[in-house]
């Protein structure tokens, strides 16, 4: 099927079914995800913060914590 004949098809659908939709194609997207390459520049910069982090040269944030300053600051 072509992308066109595709859309066309998913234009059909109502709302609650395109989100249905979205949401298995989300989820075939992430049970792949494992067997995406990695382009070497992103390897490079994740092995960096890596290794800063372990050499004590950053630090972590806590997700909940970041959350909650950015609902705060754009509220």
């Amino acid at each position: 099927m072509e992308p066109t004949e595709l859309t066309a098809e998913i234009n059909m659908l109502s709302l609650p079914q395109r989100l249905l939709l979205a949401q298995d194609i989300w989820d075939s997207i992430a049970r792949d995800s494992g067997n995406l390459p990695l382009p070497e520049w992103q390897k490079n910069e994740l092995d960096k913060r890596y290794s800063d982090f372990k050499e004590g040269k950053s630090t972590l944030h806590n997700w909940q914590d970041v959350h909650g300053e950015l609902r705060e600051k754009y509220k």
